[in-house]
Protein backbone atom coordinates (compact mmCIF):
# COMPACT_ATOMS: atom_id res chain seq x y z
CA UNK A 1 0.00 0.00 0.00
CA UNK A 2 1.25 3.49 -0.63
CA UNK A 3 0.74 7.06 1.09
CA UNK A 4 -1.19 9.99 -0.41
CA UNK A 5 -1.13 13.41 0.16
CA UNK A 6 -3.53 14.65 3.48
CA UNK A 7 -6.31 16.46 3.05
CA UNK A 8 -5.71 18.64 5.24
CA UNK A 9 -3.16 20.17 3.28
CA UNK A 10 -5.93 21.62 1.11
CA UNK A 11 -8.23 22.64 3.75
CA UNK A 12 -10.89 20.96 5.89
CA UNK A 13 -10.95 17.22 6.94
CA UNK A 14 -12.69 14.90 4.25
CA UNK A 15 -15.86 13.89 4.11
CA UNK A 16 -17.39 9.85 3.87
CA UNK A 17 -17.18 10.43 0.07
CA UNK A 18 -13.68 11.18 0.14
CA UNK A 19 -13.09 8.75 2.62
CA UNK A 20 -14.69 6.17 1.28
CA UNK A 21 -13.02 7.08 -2.31
CA UNK A 22 -9.55 6.44 -0.45
CA UNK A 23 -10.46 3.30 0.92
CA UNK A 24 -11.56 1.77 -2.24
CA UNK A 25 -8.81 2.57 -3.90
CA UNK A 26 -6.50 1.04 -1.02
CA UNK A 27 -8.33 -2.09 -1.10
CA UNK A 28 -7.95 -2.31 -4.82
CA UNK A 29 -4.25 -2.11 -4.51
CA UNK A 30 -4.60 -4.73 -1.76
CA UNK A 31 -6.45 -7.09 -3.79
CA UNK A 32 -4.72 -5.81 -7.26
CA UNK A 33 -8.29 -5.42 -8.58
CA UNK A 34 -9.94 -2.97 -10.54
CA UNK A 35 -11.57 -0.07 -7.82
CA UNK A 36 -14.91 -0.57 -9.13
CA UNK A 37 -14.78 -4.10 -8.36
CA UNK A 38 -14.94 -2.69 -4.67
CA UNK A 39 -17.88 -3.30 -2.72
CA UNK A 40 -17.71 -0.69 0.05
CA UNK A 41 -20.94 -2.84 2.32
CA UNK A 42 -18.48 -5.65 2.19
CA UNK A 43 -16.89 -6.51 5.39
CA UNK A 44 -13.00 -6.08 5.62
CA UNK A 45 -12.67 -9.72 6.56
CA UNK A 46 -14.05 -10.67 3.32
CA UNK A 47 -11.01 -9.72 1.65
CA UNK A 48 -8.67 -11.13 3.38
CA UNK A 49 -7.57 -8.32 5.61
CA UNK A 50 -6.40 -9.60 9.12
CA UNK A 51 -4.76 -7.68 11.94
CA UNK A 52 -1.55 -7.23 10.28
CA UNK A 53 -3.36 -5.37 7.26
CA UNK A 54 -5.67 -3.83 9.40
CA UNK A 55 -2.67 -1.92 11.12
CA UNK A 56 -1.00 -1.02 7.69
CA UNK A 57 -4.12 0.04 6.44
CA UNK A 58 -4.93 2.03 9.58
CA UNK A 59 -1.57 3.53 9.81
CA UNK A 60 -1.52 5.09 6.26
CA UNK A 61 -5.22 6.83 7.17
CA UNK A 62 -3.83 8.21 10.05
CA UNK A 63 -1.02 10.06 8.01
CA UNK A 64 -3.67 10.73 5.02
CA UNK A 65 -5.96 12.11 7.52
CA UNK A 66 -3.47 14.04 9.99
CA UNK A 67 -5.17 12.33 12.61
CA UNK A 68 -4.90 9.10 14.97
CA UNK A 69 -7.25 5.98 13.97
CA UNK A 70 -6.59 3.32 16.04
CA UNK A 71 -6.35 -0.23 13.72
CA UNK A 72 -9.58 -1.29 16.33
CA UNK A 73 -11.76 0.76 13.88
CA UNK A 74 -11.42 -1.50 11.21
CA UNK A 75 -13.22 -3.93 14.01
CA UNK A 76 -15.69 -1.41 14.83
CA UNK A 77 -16.41 -0.74 11.70
CA UNK A 78 -16.10 -3.34 9.63
CA UNK A 79 -16.68 -1.95 5.81
CA UNK A 80 -15.41 0.84 3.97
CA UNK A 81 -18.54 2.60 3.57
CA UNK A 82 -19.25 2.66 7.95
CA UNK A 83 -15.45 3.42 8.62
CA UNK A 84 -15.26 6.64 6.21
CA UNK A 85 -19.00 7.57 7.82
CA UNK A 86 -17.71 7.13 10.94
CA UNK A 87 -14.38 9.14 10.54
CA UNK A 88 -16.30 12.00 8.83
CA UNK A 89 -18.79 11.99 11.30
CA UNK A 90 -15.97 12.14 14.41
CA UNK A 91 -13.89 15.10 11.96
CA UNK A 92 -17.20 17.35 12.19
CA UNK A 93 -17.81 16.74 15.48
CA UNK A 94 -14.34 17.78 17.10
CA UNK A 95 -14.28 21.09 14.20
CA UNK A 96 -18.18 22.06 15.06
CA UNK A 97 -18.72 20.77 18.45
CA UNK A 98 -22.31 19.29 17.44
CA UNK A 99 -22.91 17.58 20.73
CA UNK A 100 -22.35 20.57 22.72
CA UNK A 101 -25.73 21.65 24.75
CA UNK A 102 -28.03 24.51 23.17
CA UNK A 103 -30.31 27.44 24.85
CA UNK A 104 -31.71 25.76 27.86
CA UNK A 105 -34.84 28.12 26.30
CA UNK A 106 -34.24 26.97 22.92
CA UNK A 107 -37.65 25.29 20.78
CA UNK A 108 -37.35 22.13 19.98
CA UNK A 109 -38.45 21.33 15.97
CA UNK A 110 -40.33 18.60 15.34
CA UNK A 111 -39.10 17.64 11.90
CA UNK A 112 -40.89 14.55 11.06
CA UNK A 113 -44.23 12.25 12.17
CA UNK A 114 -45.58 9.36 11.39
CA UNK A 115 -49.08 7.36 12.87
CA UNK A 116 -51.14 4.47 12.73
CA UNK A 117 -54.40 5.27 14.74
CA UNK A 118 -57.74 3.36 14.51
CA UNK A 119 -59.30 4.13 10.95
CA UNK A 120 -56.43 5.49 9.99
CA UNK A 121 -53.01 4.11 8.30
CA UNK A 122 -51.36 7.29 8.41
CA UNK A 123 -51.66 10.93 9.27
CA UNK A 124 -53.23 12.04 6.12
CA UNK A 125 -56.30 9.66 7.09
CA UNK A 126 -55.96 10.45 10.53
CA UNK A 127 -56.82 14.09 9.42
CA UNK A 128 -59.46 13.32 7.45
CA UNK A 129 -60.86 11.54 10.65
CA UNK A 130 -60.76 14.78 12.40
CA UNK A 131 -61.87 16.99 9.82
CA UNK A 132 -65.14 15.20 8.94
CA UNK A 133 -65.85 14.04 12.41
CA UNK A 134 -65.62 10.11 11.90
CA UNK A 135 -66.04 7.85 14.66
CA UNK A 136 -63.44 5.27 14.79
CA UNK A 137 -64.82 3.14 17.98
CA UNK A 138 -65.63 -0.51 16.96
CA UNK A 139 -66.93 -3.75 19.30
CA UNK A 140 -64.22 -5.23 20.05
CA UNK A 141 -62.82 -7.66 17.33
CA UNK A 142 -63.68 -11.34 17.67
CA UNK A 143 -59.97 -12.23 17.30
CA UNK A 144 -58.83 -10.00 20.11
CA UNK A 145 -60.64 -11.94 22.60
CA UNK A 146 -63.84 -13.63 23.45
CA UNK A 147 -66.52 -10.54 23.83
CA UNK A 148 -69.58 -12.89 24.40
CA UNK A 149 -68.36 -14.98 27.49
CA UNK A 150 -66.63 -11.67 28.98
CA UNK A 151 -69.18 -9.17 28.69
CA UNK A 152 -71.81 -8.37 31.43
CA UNK A 153 -73.93 -5.11 31.07
CA UNK A 154 -74.43 -5.13 35.25
CA UNK A 155 -70.62 -3.68 36.72
CA UNK A 156 -70.84 -5.87 39.58
CA UNK A 157 -70.23 -8.83 38.00
CA UNK A 158 -67.01 -10.36 39.03
CA UNK A 159 -64.55 -11.09 36.02
CA UNK A 160 -66.34 -9.33 33.32
CA UNK A 161 -66.78 -6.13 31.39
CA UNK A 162 -69.33 -3.55 31.22
CA UNK A 163 -68.13 -2.30 27.55
CA UNK A 164 -68.34 -3.88 23.98
CA UNK A 165 -66.14 -0.71 22.96
CA UNK A 166 -62.75 0.32 21.58
CA UNK A 167 -60.20 1.94 19.23
CA UNK A 168 -58.85 -0.69 17.16
CA UNK A 169 -55.83 -1.16 14.25
CA UNK A 170 -56.35 -3.43 11.34
CA UNK A 171 -53.73 -5.99 11.04
CA UNK A 172 -51.93 -6.09 13.73
CA UNK A 173 -50.54 -9.05 13.20
CA UNK A 174 -48.89 -8.31 9.81
CA UNK A 175 -45.52 -7.99 9.87
CA UNK A 176 -42.15 -7.82 7.70
CA UNK A 177 -39.68 -8.78 9.75
CA UNK A 178 -36.81 -9.34 6.85
CA UNK A 179 -36.87 -5.82 5.98
CA UNK A 180 -35.67 -5.04 10.05
CA UNK A 181 -33.17 -7.88 9.43
CA UNK A 182 -35.40 -10.38 11.92
CA UNK A 183 -35.56 -13.78 11.94
CA UNK A 184 -39.43 -15.07 11.13
CA UNK A 185 -38.66 -17.34 14.21
CA UNK A 186 -37.98 -14.03 16.11
CA UNK A 187 -41.08 -12.04 14.88
CA UNK A 188 -43.52 -14.63 16.09
CA UNK A 189 -42.42 -13.66 19.87
CA UNK A 190 -42.03 -9.71 19.87
CA UNK A 191 -44.91 -8.33 20.82
CA UNK A 192 -47.19 -6.20 17.93
CA UNK A 193 -46.33 -2.89 20.12
CA UNK A 194 -42.30 -3.33 19.25
CA UNK A 195 -42.94 -4.11 16.08
CA UNK A 196 -45.31 -1.06 15.17
CA UNK A 197 -42.85 1.10 16.91
CA UNK A 198 -40.18 0.23 14.33
CA UNK A 199 -42.68 0.45 11.37
CA UNK A 200 -44.11 3.73 12.32
CA UNK A 201 -40.17 5.44 13.16
CA UNK A 202 -39.38 4.50 10.01
CA UNK A 203 -42.12 6.15 8.19
CA UNK A 204 -41.76 9.43 10.76
CA UNK A 205 -37.59 10.00 9.85
CA UNK A 206 -38.83 8.79 5.44
CA UNK A 207 -41.22 12.09 6.48
CA UNK A 208 -38.13 13.97 7.94
CA UNK A 209 -36.35 13.28 4.90
CA UNK A 210 -33.59 11.38 6.66
CA UNK A 211 -32.57 8.23 5.49
CA UNK A 212 -32.32 5.70 8.21
CA UNK A 213 -28.80 4.34 7.57
CA UNK A 214 -27.42 8.01 7.65
CA UNK A 215 -28.19 8.00 11.73
CA UNK A 216 -26.06 5.04 12.22
CA UNK A 217 -23.66 5.48 15.18
CA UNK A 218 -25.13 8.98 15.74
CA UNK A 219 -26.13 10.48 19.16
CA UNK A 220 -29.96 9.84 18.38
CA UNK A 221 -32.43 9.30 21.42
CA UNK A 222 -34.86 6.49 21.63
CA UNK A 223 -37.52 7.38 24.07
CA UNK A 224 -40.76 5.72 24.02
CA UNK A 225 -44.33 5.61 25.75
CA UNK A 226 -45.41 2.20 26.75
CA UNK A 227 -47.89 0.37 29.31
CA UNK A 228 -49.44 -2.67 28.32
CA UNK A 229 -48.06 -6.16 28.11
CA UNK A 230 -50.86 -7.95 26.98
CA UNK A 231 -48.58 -10.06 24.30
CA UNK A 232 -47.02 -11.62 26.96
CA UNK A 233 -50.19 -12.51 28.54
CA UNK A 234 -50.96 -14.98 25.56
CA UNK A 235 -48.61 -17.43 26.49
CA UNK A 236 -51.06 -18.35 29.74
CA UNK A 237 -49.32 -21.50 31.10
CA UNK A 238 -47.91 -22.59 28.06
CA UNK A 239 -44.15 -22.58 29.42
CA UNK A 240 -43.02 -24.87 26.33
CA UNK A 241 -43.61 -22.14 23.91
CA UNK A 242 -42.02 -19.39 25.59
CA UNK A 243 -38.40 -19.77 24.10
CA UNK A 244 -34.99 -16.83 23.70
CA UNK A 245 -37.11 -14.57 21.95
CA UNK A 246 -39.85 -14.24 24.03
CA UNK A 247 -38.18 -12.37 27.26
CA UNK A 248 -36.62 -9.51 24.99
CA UNK A 249 -39.67 -9.22 22.50
CA UNK A 250 -41.79 -8.57 25.39
CA UNK A 251 -40.03 -6.23 27.87
CA UNK A 252 -40.62 -2.65 27.59
CA UNK A 253 -36.96 -1.76 27.97
CA UNK A 254 -36.77 -3.28 24.95
CA UNK A 255 -39.57 -1.57 22.85
CA UNK A 256 -36.67 1.62 22.84
CA UNK A 257 -33.82 -0.32 22.81
CA UNK A 258 -34.79 -2.10 19.64
CA UNK A 259 -35.13 1.19 17.73
CA UNK A 260 -31.58 2.00 18.76
CA UNK A 261 -30.49 -1.70 17.77
CA UNK A 262 -31.94 -2.10 14.50
CA UNK A 263 -31.16 1.75 13.52
CA UNK A 264 -27.60 1.38 15.58
CA UNK A 265 -27.81 4.54 17.19
CA UNK A 266 -26.05 5.57 19.70
CA UNK A 267 -27.95 8.31 22.52
CA UNK A 268 -30.35 7.56 25.47
CA UNK A 269 -32.72 5.10 24.50
CA UNK A 270 -35.46 4.66 26.94
CA UNK A 271 -39.38 3.32 28.09
CA UNK A 272 -41.62 5.50 29.97
CA UNK A 273 -44.59 4.10 31.96
CA UNK A 274 -46.34 6.82 33.47
CA UNK A 275 -50.00 5.34 32.26
CA UNK A 276 -52.03 7.81 30.62
CA UNK A 277 -49.27 10.58 30.32
CA UNK A 278 -46.24 8.27 28.97
CA UNK A 279 -46.12 9.57 25.56
CA UNK A 280 -45.96 13.49 26.65
CA UNK A 281 -43.47 12.40 29.50
CA UNK A 282 -41.85 10.73 26.89
CA UNK A 283 -41.86 14.15 24.91
CA UNK A 284 -40.82 16.00 28.06
CA UNK A 285 -37.41 13.65 28.56
CA UNK A 286 -36.34 13.90 25.14
CA UNK A 287 -36.70 17.55 25.27
CA UNK A 288 -34.51 17.79 28.26
CA UNK A 289 -31.90 15.64 26.53
CA UNK A 290 -31.71 17.23 23.53
CA UNK A 291 -30.99 20.86 24.94
CA UNK A 292 -28.32 19.25 27.46
CA UNK A 293 -26.65 17.83 24.38
CA UNK A 294 -27.03 14.27 25.25
CA UNK A 295 -28.67 13.67 21.48
CA UNK A 296 -28.31 15.93 18.74
CA UNK A 297 -31.97 14.48 17.29
CA UNK A 298 -34.74 12.18 19.17
CA UNK A 299 -36.86 9.72 18.06
CA UNK A 300 -40.38 10.46 20.20
CA UNK A 301 -43.24 7.60 20.18
CA UNK A 302 -45.69 6.04 21.96
CA UNK A 303 -47.80 2.65 21.81
CA UNK A 304 -50.45 0.80 22.80
CA UNK A 305 -52.44 -2.10 21.93
CA UNK A 306 -55.11 -4.16 23.62
CA UNK A 307 -54.73 -8.26 22.84
CA UNK A 308 -56.10 -9.54 26.55
CA UNK A 309 -59.06 -8.61 28.36
CA UNK A 310 -57.63 -8.01 31.87
CA UNK A 311 -56.78 -4.50 31.88
CA UNK A 312 -60.76 -3.75 30.37
CA UNK A 313 -61.73 -6.15 32.98
CA UNK A 314 -59.70 -4.60 35.71
CA UNK A 315 -60.91 -0.71 34.61
CA UNK A 316 -64.62 -1.65 34.51
CA UNK A 317 -65.04 -3.27 38.00
CA UNK A 318 -62.83 0.47 38.94
CA UNK A 319 -65.96 1.94 36.91
CA UNK A 320 -63.53 3.75 34.95
CA UNK A 321 -65.36 2.30 31.35
CA UNK A 322 -67.74 4.74 29.42
CA UNK A 323 -70.46 2.36 28.85
CA UNK A 324 -70.94 3.48 25.59
CA UNK A 325 -68.13 3.44 24.62
CA UNK A 326 -67.49 7.08 24.11
CA UNK A 327 -65.61 9.82 26.10
CA UNK A 328 -68.44 12.60 27.30
CA UNK A 329 -65.79 14.80 28.43
CA UNK A 330 -67.16 17.86 30.99
CA UNK A 331 -70.52 16.66 29.98
CA UNK A 332 -72.60 15.99 33.06
CA UNK A 333 -73.20 12.03 31.41
CA UNK A 334 -69.59 11.54 31.40
CA UNK A 335 -69.53 8.05 32.74
CA UNK A 336 -65.93 7.20 32.03
CA UNK A 337 -63.62 6.26 28.85
CA UNK A 338 -62.84 4.40 26.33
CA UNK A 339 -59.77 2.50 25.32
CA UNK A 340 -57.85 2.50 22.48
CA UNK A 341 -55.11 1.73 20.17
CA UNK A 342 -52.71 3.15 17.87
CA UNK A 343 -48.77 4.32 17.20
CA UNK A 344 -47.52 7.81 17.16
CA UNK A 345 -44.19 8.99 16.73
CA UNK A 346 -42.19 12.22 16.12
CA UNK A 347 -38.57 13.14 14.98
CA UNK A 348 -37.12 16.33 17.22
CA UNK A 349 -34.28 18.54 16.97
CA UNK A 350 -32.83 21.77 18.30
CA UNK A 351 -34.56 24.64 16.02
CA UNK A 352 -31.30 25.97 15.33
CA UNK A 353 -29.73 22.97 13.67
CA UNK A 354 -32.97 22.19 11.61
CA UNK A 355 -32.74 25.72 10.49
CA UNK A 356 -29.01 24.57 9.98
CA UNK A 357 -29.51 21.76 8.36
CA UNK A 358 -32.25 22.48 5.77
CA UNK A 359 -35.02 20.28 7.87
CA UNK A 360 -38.95 20.75 7.30
CA UNK A 361 -40.08 22.36 10.11
CA UNK A 362 -43.97 21.11 10.99
CA UNK A 363 -44.31 22.35 14.76
CA UNK A 364 -42.32 23.68 17.51
CA UNK A 365 -42.05 22.94 21.30
CA UNK A 366 -41.45 25.88 23.15
CA UNK A 367 -41.50 24.48 26.73
CA UNK A 368 -42.65 21.07 28.72
CA UNK A 369 -43.20 20.20 32.41
CA UNK A 370 -43.74 17.24 34.69
CA UNK A 371 -45.29 17.06 38.28
CA UNK A 372 -47.21 14.54 39.90
CA UNK A 373 -50.38 14.86 42.34
CA UNK A 374 -49.07 14.08 45.66
CA UNK A 375 -51.80 12.88 48.01
CA UNK A 376 -55.31 13.83 46.28
CA UNK A 377 -58.39 12.36 47.17
CA UNK A 378 -57.80 9.00 46.01
CA UNK A 379 -54.84 7.62 43.55
CA UNK A 380 -56.39 8.17 40.87
CA UNK A 381 -58.26 11.32 41.48
CA UNK A 382 -56.76 14.61 40.33
CA UNK A 383 -54.98 17.67 42.27
CA UNK A 384 -55.83 20.89 40.91
CA UNK A 385 -53.41 22.81 42.59
CA UNK A 386 -50.56 20.08 41.74
CA UNK A 387 -51.93 20.49 38.15
CA UNK A 388 -52.02 24.29 37.98
CA UNK A 389 -48.19 24.39 38.95
CA UNK A 390 -47.02 22.02 36.31
CA UNK A 391 -48.65 23.92 33.61
CA UNK A 392 -47.16 27.22 35.04
CA UNK A 393 -43.97 25.30 35.02
CA UNK A 394 -44.39 24.64 31.34
CA UNK A 395 -45.10 27.90 30.42
CA UNK A 396 -42.00 29.42 32.46
CA UNK A 397 -40.34 26.90 30.47
CA UNK A 398 -41.50 27.92 27.11
CA UNK A 399 -41.07 31.56 27.98
CA UNK A 400 -44.97 32.28 27.68
CA UNK A 401 -47.83 33.93 29.16
CA UNK A 402 -51.10 32.14 29.48
CA UNK A 403 -52.78 34.70 27.43
CA UNK A 404 -50.22 33.68 23.97
CA UNK A 405 -52.11 29.73 24.58
CA UNK A 406 -55.29 29.55 22.24
CA UNK A 407 -55.97 26.18 22.46
CA UNK A 408 -55.39 23.60 25.45
CA UNK A 409 -56.35 19.54 25.16
CA UNK A 410 -56.88 18.05 28.08
CA UNK A 411 -56.88 14.10 29.32
CA UNK A 412 -60.25 12.72 28.26
CA UNK A 413 -61.39 10.64 31.29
Amino acid sequence: MTSARSPNESGGPPGADAIAAWLTRKLAEFLNAAPETIDLREPFTSYGLGSIEAVTLSGELADWLGRDVPPTLVYDYPNALALARHLARDAANSVASTQAGIAPTEPIAIIGMSGRFPGAENLDEFWRLLRDGIDAISEVPAERFDLKALYDANPEAPGKMYTRWGGFLSQVDRFDPQFFGIAPREAEHIDPQQRLLLEVSWEALESAAHAPETLAGRRCGVFIGISSSDYSRLYGDDYASINAYSGIGNAHSIAANRLSYSLDLRGPSLAVDTACSSSLVAVHLAVQSLRVGECELALVGGVNVILSPELNIAFSQARMMAHDGRCKTFDAAADGYVRGEGCGVVVLKPLSRALRDGDRILALLRGTATGQDGRSNGLTAPNGPAQEAVIRDALRNAGVSPADIGYIEAHGT
